[in-house]
C-alpha cells in the first residue's frame, strides 16, 4: 500500500477519527465505531477510496 495521504488529510482524519469517538462515547451509541475509518487511513496514510480515482494528496518525491 503506497501512501496516498498528504499531511494535512492525516492530521484532519484522525482528528474527525477522536471527535466522532467521543460522540459515540459521550452518547453511548454504537455509531461511534464508525471513528475507526477516519483513524485507520489517518494512521495508515492509505485511503481506499483515493485509489480508483488516481487521487493522491502525499507530495509527490522528486
Amino acid at each position: 500500500m503506497k501512501s496516498n495521504l498528504g499531511k494535512t488529510d492525516r492530521i484532519i482524519r484522525i482528528i474527525i477519527g477522536v471527535l466522532i469517538a467521543a460522540a459515540g462515547v459521550i452518547f453511548k451509541s454504537w455509531w461511534g465505531l464508525l471513528a475507526i475509518i477516519p483513524l485507520f487511513t489517518g494512521i495508515t496514510g492509505w485511503c481506499g477510496l483515493y485509489v480508483p480515482f488516481g487521487i493522491s494528496t502525499a507530495k509527490k518525491k522528486s
